[in-house]
């Protein structure tokens, strides 16, 4: 069987194309769209007119796409902007009315669960998902969650409230997140999986960065180990630099060039806090297993 699965994001409007055969999930094509709906929540918390229209319109160009693609069902999930949003009610029923789809808002904890059985295999793992408006931490084995976590920091949530233009400011930046994941930092320190994978923008694009690679190299970005030195080195070069010169790497997709610091910055909050020297970049997360957990285990979010 065909399917799909859309997930907006705070940051990103993403969908994946998969066959599902033989108890297993194929990958077949994935699709992006910068649509930052957090940052078109206004001062009393609602997603703006605007933003509602767009999404609408975005979604069901990806749905289209999906059926041109032989999907049979297309299913349509919201993260945390959504979870967020004062009128995600209102919201959910104007993406109904255009598109046909309902909308299935993730709880944190779901977040974090779909992510984790997304991007590991089944062995014991940490999970680290920095979104646009939260990052989700998680330890489990399989699909089995130890610890679940999700915070309310985000790339695009922190360059809303902390501007960064240096090093110093970026390290500023770093010193609050590491604040916000300390009260978990023991519960997680005394489960200490083997490893930890990471999932989200700011991975792909730190390992795209590090290696001085343009950023849809996927071959060579998932899988990649960032260490916390090459980490900390990436977030100061690029604290200073002016966004045109970030705008013209290669390294960098355009539409990350204002919240990449603020993303980097989270990253290694989360090395230092959860004592993490290195951790592996993977492209699969919540869109994997969302369709993991529809298709290949329970059906139940």
């Amino acid at each position: 069987m065909r399917v799909a699965a859309i997930g907006i994001g705070s940051n990103s409007l993403r969908m994946l194309v998969a066959d599902v055969e033989r108890g297993r999930l194929f990958r077949l094509d994935r699709y992006r769209e910068g649509l930052r709906v957090f940052a078109a929540l206004d001062r009393q918390g609602n997603i703006t007119p605007e933003m509602t229209d767009k999404a609408c319109r975005s979604v069901e160009t990806f749905r289209r796409q999906a059926v041109e693609c032989g999907a049979e069902r297309v299913h349509l999930f919201a993260t945390s902007a959504v979870r967020d949003a004062a009128n995600q009610q209102a919201f959910s029923q104007a993406l109904l009315d255009a598109t046909g789809l309902s909308l299935e808002i993730c709880s944190g904890d779901l977040e974090a669960r779909l992510s984790f059985i997304g991007a590991t295999d089944g062995e014991p793992s940490g999970l680290i998902d920095i979104g646009g408006g939260s990052t989700e931490i998680a330890v489990g084995h399989g699909t089995e969650i130890q610890r679940a976590v999700s915070l309310q920091m985000g790339a695009v949530r922190l360059c809303r409230l902390y501007p960064i233009q240096s090093a110093e400011e970026a390290n500023a930046v770093v010193r609050v997140a590491r604040e916000l994941i300390s009260p978990q930092r023991d519960a997680f320190l005394a489960i200490r999986p083997p490893a930890w994978v990471g999932v989200g923008g700011t991975f792909t694009t730190s390992a795209a960065l590090v290696q001085r690679i343009p950023w849809n190299r996927r071959e060579r970005i998932h899988g990649f180990s960032l260490t916390r030195e090459s980490v900390q080195a990436a977030m100061e070069a690029l604290a200073p630099m002016p966004m045109d010169k970030r705008l013209a790497l290669p390294s960098l997709q355009p539409q990350r060039a204002d919240i990449v610091v603020h993303g980097i910055a989270i990253l290694l909050a989360c090395m230092l806090e959860l004592d993490l020297p290195a951790i592996t970049v993977s492209e699969h997360g919540n869109l994997e297993g969302y369709l993991k957990v529809k298709y290949l285990y329970d059906g139940r979010l």
